[in-house]
């Protein structure tokens, strides 16, 4: 059992792999010690896009460093989900020191070593083609045949993986794993080129469509990610969850999920057995996965249903969505990569979203949507006690969750200690 900080305990790590299959051992360990310990409510915390178990357990030391202060008198237990993602090193790691300053001198164009060893490690036997692509990034060979043979060898990455779950019951997929490559690096550059421009920094050119071929690269590979996330969710942690109830009954667990992390925990409740009711409490922290995912009726698609429709109701609590404007890694470049549509030049944000509407849209961009009864709060109402006992509840986080630049934006700005007091207050923990 490893102790992540000082106060913090006690904790334990469970590691999946891509498949859902957990390490029995780090599972035999909790089943069996979290009674001994008196706990009488876990908290479960997933990362979202990460490369490595110490950049892992570096945010759940500091996300969870508060709780011990904040319920002295509670018999709290912790345990950190480890599976296997990754990150490009031109993003922030949550509230990691000198992270922001990192990204800031990270280069935007090429891959840099680290970059490139996590896509290797990522992608199995892809080594060579990791290689070419970062070759091509670094060359940018003229015309458009040039880019379409590099979205050709982004997409071959996937070859043999397993198709990512979707959030809604539609047909089709995300147009980033299809389509015109070359017209994805144009929009992609010139959403990148609105972010400068909104930063304050000023360009004298037109974008050139090779600045979004890394984008491209990186939303293709976060298009693997998320299905991972589906996936060891459904099939590795809403069982143990199932498992853990059965031998400790009376612990009251409260998932939270960081980006693909909130996906991960959303899709447990999938996972869940029936008759389980020990989820007591879901905080989902800039949520990467659809903000229809939960409801019964799509907007566009009447006949249609988000691919967690209702399991909301699995939680014998709240299911709490934090999301901000500031978060451009959702605003941006998730409806973009889920949906490329052939006018939206030149815009950011809310811009985006105006343009492509509001069925691309992500939670951690504006929360659940298609739920009827949702709660809409501010953080400072949320933690006044304003927060329901139940259903879903959408706490606008942009008061905290507001720093980062290009190309995340504020995606990764979620260690804060009124964060960490939200997540007591929906699990009624104290």
């Amino acid at each position: 059992m490893t102790d992540p900080g000082t106060n913090v305990t006690p904790y334990w790590e469970l590691t999946f792999d891509a498949d859902g299959d957990g390490d029995a051992l780090e599972r035999d360990r909790l089943l069996a010690q979290v009674t001994e310990h008196g706990v009488r409510d876990l908290v479960v915390f997933s990362h979202g896009w990460n490369n490595d178990r110490s950049g892992a357990t570096a945010l759940y030391r500091r996300f969870l460093a508060p709780f011990p202060r904040l319920a002295p008198k509670a018999r709290l237990g912790y345990a950190g989900v480890i599976w296997p993602s990754m990150r490009f090193s031109d993003e922030p790691v949550p509230d990691f020191p000198g992270s922001v300053a990192a990204v800031a001198a990270a280069p935007r164009r090429g891959l840099d070593e680290g970059t490139r060893r996590a896509l290797s490690e990522t992608f199995p036997g892809r080594a060579a083609v990791v290689d070419r692509l970062a070759g091509m990034l670094d060359e940018r060979p003229g015309g458009a045949g040039g880019l379409t043979e590099f979205g050709r060898l982004a997409r071959s990455l996937a070859d043999g993986e397993p198709a990512c779950a979707a959030d809604t019951d539609e047909a089709g997929e995300p147009a980033v794993s299809g389509g015109d490559p070359v017209a994805a690096c144009e929009q992609f550059a010139e959403a990148l080129d609105a972010l400068d421009a909104a930063g304050g920094t000023a360009r004298f050119s037109l974008p050139n469509p090779w600045d979004g071929a890394k984008e491209l690269l990186r939303q293709l590979t976060y298009h693997q990610m998320k299905g991972r996330a589906g996936t060891v969710g459904e099939r590795g942690l809403g069982p143990l969850l199932g498992r853990l109830a059965a031998v400790a009954p009376g612990v009251r667990v409260h998932l939270v999920g960081h980006s693909f992390g909130g996906r991960l925990v959303a899709f447990a409740l999938r996972g869940l057995p029936e008759g389980v009711d020990t989820v007591k409490s879901v905080t989902l922290l800039q949520g990467a996965f659809s903000h229809y995912a939960f409801t019964a009726r799509l907007p566009h698609a009447p006949d249609r249903a988000g691919a967690l429709r209702d399991r909301q109701r699995r939680v014998d609590g709240p299911l709490v969505c934090c999301y901000s404007h500031f978060d451009a890694a959702l605003g941006t470049f998730y409806p973009l990569a889920s949906r490329l549509a052939g006018d939206d030049r030149s815009c950011v944000g809310s811009e985006i979203a105006a343009v492509l509407g509001p069925r691309w849209g992500a939670l951690g961009h504006d929360g659940v949507q298609g739920v009827p009864g949702t709660a809409r709060l501010d953080l400072a109402a949320a933690l006044s006690g304003a927060l329901p006992a139940s259903g879903c509840v959408n706490v606008d986080a942009a008061s905290v969750v507001r720093r980062g630049g290009a190309p995340t934006g504020a995606h990764s700005d979620i260690v804060h200690p009124e964060l960490a007091r939200l997540v007591m207050a929906a699990g009624r923990i104290g």
